[in-house]
């Protein structure tokens, strides 16, 4: 089975086993993966929480339960090694007007041959024309 590549909200959603209908059906034809900065931002957003943007709404047990599956992440989610992925997200930042973390996730679903899920909040002109012009599968999932 191929993979996904999930955005940070993505990630929340499936570790809480909150998922969207259209996340449900990526999953479906899909492994989950994802990349070191999503990781990290969704772990940043549970330690600073009330403040987190992806979790500042939750209580207490709600970010403690996630933080456990952060900390024991199953080895079915794949975290694709920045080592494989860092001189390709520097030739991506270079051609395209990218952040640090678009590089990443560009460059992990080019790494995986998967698409690029994100969260439509998330959604971005950047992200989706440099996906446009890899030729890669880049698909916004609702809430």
């Amino acid at each position: 089975m191929t993979r996904a590549v999930l955005d940070d909200h993505l990630l929340r959603d499936l570790l809480a086993d909150d998922l969207p209908e259209g996340l449900r059906r990526v999953l479906a034809d899909h492994e989950p993966a994802t990349t070191n900065l999503y990781l990290y931002r969704l772990c940043k957003s549970v330690v600073s929480a009330p403040g987190g943007a992806l979790t500042g709404s939750w209580d207490a047990e709600q970010r403690r339960a996630l933080g456990l599956r952060l900390v024991t992440l199953p080895n079915s989610i794949e975290v694709v090694p920045i080592r494989d992925l860092a001189f390709r997200m520097a030739e991506i930042a270079d051609t395209h007007r990218v952040s640090t973390l678009g590089a990443e996730a560009l460059a992990a679903a080019e790494n995986l041959t998967a698409p690029l899920c994100v969260w439509t909040g998330d959604d971005g002109p950047g992200i989706r024309s440099a996906m446009a012009s890899l030729d890669g599968d880049y698909r916004t999932i609702e809430r």
